[in-house]
């Protein structure tokens, strides 16, 4: 995306940022790691309780958990990131943030 520069009257040239940029809105994603103490039942459950995913889509990032090490199961804002996290480890499992790539 190209960003347009306005002159004021000033002389001091402007970038134009979209709201996110201005805002510091860069998307951050939820990642929830595999461990050894839950199970895959359980995270299934996290996931469509919490998150409200339909079984499929709990099951299919139960199974990127799982197979991957790690599934990126909610994207956001990082306050919204920091929610999730926070309430992904209050369900037991591990769970981190990072900026979306």
């Amino acid at each position: 995306m190209q960003h347009m520069t306005e002159q004021p009257a000033g002389g001091t040239a402007v970038v134009e940022r979209t709201d996110e940029q201005a805002l510091g809105q860069e998307p951050w994603v939820c990642l929830v790691w595999n461990d050894p103490v839950n199970t895959m039942d359980y995270v299934t459950y996290v996931f469509m309780t919490y998150f409200r995913f339909p079984k499929a889509k709990a099951e299919r990032l139960m199974l990127e958990v799982h197979n991957d090490g790690r599934s990126a199961v909610s994207m956001g804002t990082k306050d919204e990131m920091e929610r999730d996290v926070t309430a992904m480890q209050g369900y037991g499992l591990w769970a981190t943030l990072e900026p979306a790539a």
